[in-house]
């Protein structure tokens, strides 16, 4: 009867292994899936923070146009005024 404990032992211990084994590849499919979703998380965030640092620049450099615009028509405004004193004096 002891041997029969002891072969019991073994064959209990040989299908613990195995689930074991099979369930350690299923445990580091998981863990490869959530490091791969973590790194494309990271890499969403860089493209959108470098989206919003892009629009930013592209939105300074409207500014910039449409203020020198503004003082390009302001000085032309001014320079027909004049224009106009000129002709009348």
């Amino acid at each position: 009867m002891e041997n029969g404990y002891i072969i019991l032992g073994i064959v209990a211990l040989l299908f613990l292994s195995m689930y074991g084994y099979s369930y350690l590849s299923v445990a580091m499919e998981k863990i490869k899936l959530n490091k791969e979703k973590k790194r494309e998380a990271r890499k969403d965030e860089l493209r959108r923070q470098e989206r919003i640092k892009n629009q930013e620049a592209r939105d300074e450099k409207f500014r910039k146009f449409n203020k020198r615009k503004e003082e390009i028509k302001h000085e032309l405004m001014l320079l027909e005024k004049m224009k106009e004193k000129q002709k009348v004096s």
